[in-house]
């Protein structure tokens, strides 16, 4: 949406700032608590999903290959 004059830049900017003072941003403590959850459950995914992986070629292995 294009608004007419020349100003609209610079309010638009204005309102994106006064939005982000608005926000409830994380501590550094739960940052970093967070971070390393997110880390170690993508690792046990991964995990997981490998296993799972390894099963299947195994078994496609087994059945196209006798």
């Amino acid at each position: 949406m294009v608004k007419a004059g020349r100003r609209w830049p610079f309010k638009f900017f204005g309102e994106v700032i006064s939005e982000l003072k608005k926000v409830t941003w994380l501590s550094r403590q739960e940052l970093i608590r967070l971070g390393i959850m997110v880390v170690a459950v993508t690792i046990a995914v991964g995990i997981i999903l490998g296993f799972i992986d390894y099963g299947f070629a195994k078994l496609v292995k087994v059945a196209f290959l006798r």
